[in-house]
């Protein structure tokens, strides 16, 4: 009975620190180490601000409507929208704004929206780059907060704080919003000490020399932008004042898919910069990226190995067959939330335990997708719906 003893608690303990031990030790190390906070600067820099979309026509015209009602000088800043192949009419509405200063480009065939960035970096006209998505909102004051952030010459790169908010319906997922408020804590955390290992998609600035660097179409460019600062003597930080308004998923199915397409990215991602993991040379970072990522990535792995030990133990320990029918339970919430009818709300007792078990499900799957070489770099953008709360509001 040793062996599965042994498994079990290498399993809990790993799962217990990427969640609960990582976060402590942050905490304990911020105490002793801060940064001074950010300062607005003297004259705001030119930004280019990118929008990449996929037959996005159904809010495409809000979302550029709240771009352009950003406060941000005018004649300070570039507003980019990057067509991958859109067929829905979304180019044609794009083009109607262009005597309001916004421009368009247009892929001649769906690439990812990694390719679609990659494509614009020759047109832009800024020092900062801003990276933003059609289905979230902004708060007015987000770009000055995240431009304030490169007053310091250490920082590369600055990402919004998520706010997961509901639609207009009120049918979504509630647990959603407890984890993503759970990672930006973890965020905070790290810039404290030294930066964020990763960029929130919805909404992030980087420095322009930052982004010029490559990055292949099928990997993960938010992702990428910290490593890619970290390699070059930059720190990533999170901005707590810059918030970025994102609309929670309306069902698991469509969380559980997204999670899948990004966790696989993220994968190929950090296997491309796994120089990174390197603790000799990286130190405190390699530390944070290792528990942070792949930590979490492997909690799924450690579930299966824990739930195996558990059932090994079980026939002859009562505690470990009570251990293994809680687990049996935690499986059944997440049936019940993956066949949930869409557009109706997730019970409270039940939306936690859901999404936490949907998405470790959808890391094994990300692990044997990314493993496996099915292709991740085609990009179908994650059809949110409208917040109900428009930029402004904090």
């Amino acid at each position: 009975m040793f062996l599965p003893a042994v498994v079990l608690a290498i399993s809990l303990g790993l799962c217990l620190y990427a969640y609960v031990g990582y976060p402590a030790i942050l905490k304990m190390l911020t105490l002793s180490r801060r940064y001074p906070p950010a300062t607005h600067p003297r004259a705001w820099p030119l930004i280019s601000i990118t929008i990449p979309v996929h037959n996005e026509a159904a809010v495409i015209a809000d979302t550029l409507e709240q771009v352009l009602a950003l406060d941000y000088p005018t004649e300070g800043r570039q507003i980019l929208v990057v067509s991958d192949a859109s067929t829905d009419g979304t180019d044609e509405i794009v083009a109607q704004f262009a005597p309001r200063g916004i421009e368009l480009v247009r892929l001649p065939q769906r690439r990812g929206k990694t390719a679609a960035e990659n494509a614009t970096r020759s047109l832009l006209t800024g020092d900062i780059i801003v990276n933003t998505d059609a289905s979230v909102r902004i708060d007015a004051g987000a770009l000055k907060h995240l431009v304030a952030a490169f007053d310091d010459p250490s920082v590369g790169v600055a990402s919004a704080r998520d706010v997961s908010v509901s639609n207009v319906d009120d049918c979504s997922n509630p647990g959603e919003q407890r984890y993503v408020g759970y990672e930006m804590w973890v965020r905070d955390l790290e810039t404290s000490l030294s930066g964020i290992v990763g960029a929130s998609g919805c909404l992030y600035a980087i420095r322009r020399d930052l982004h010029m660097q490559s990055m292949p179409e099928g990997l993960s460019r938010d992702f990428g932008a910290a490593l890619v600062a970290r390699e070059h003597g930059y720190r990533a930080v999170s901005v707590p004042r810059a918030i970025c308004y994102v609309p929670r998923s309306s069902s698991l199915r469509r969380e559980y898919r997204r999670k899948v397409r990004t966790m696989a990215r993220g994968l190929r991602t950090l296997w491309y910069k796994r120089a990174l993991l390197n603790p000799r040379r990286h130190r405190l970072f390699a530390w944070m990226l290792w528990s942070h990522k792949v930590c979490r990535w492997l909690v799924p792995w450690m579930a299966l190995s824990g739930a195996g030990a558990l059932a090994w133990l079980a026939p002859a320990h009562g505690w470990a067959a009570a251990t293994l029918a809680l687990g049996g339970a935690a499986a059944l919430v997440s049936a019940i939330g993956w066949v949930w009818p869409e557009g109706r709300p997730l019970p409270p007792l039940i939306a936690l335990p859901a999404y936490a078990a949907s998405g470790n499900i959808a890391a094994l799957h990300a692990w044997i997708r990314a493993l496996g070489g099915q292709g991740t770099a085609l990009w179908e953008p994650t059809r949110r719906g409208v917040t109900s709360r428009p930029a402004g509001q904090a």
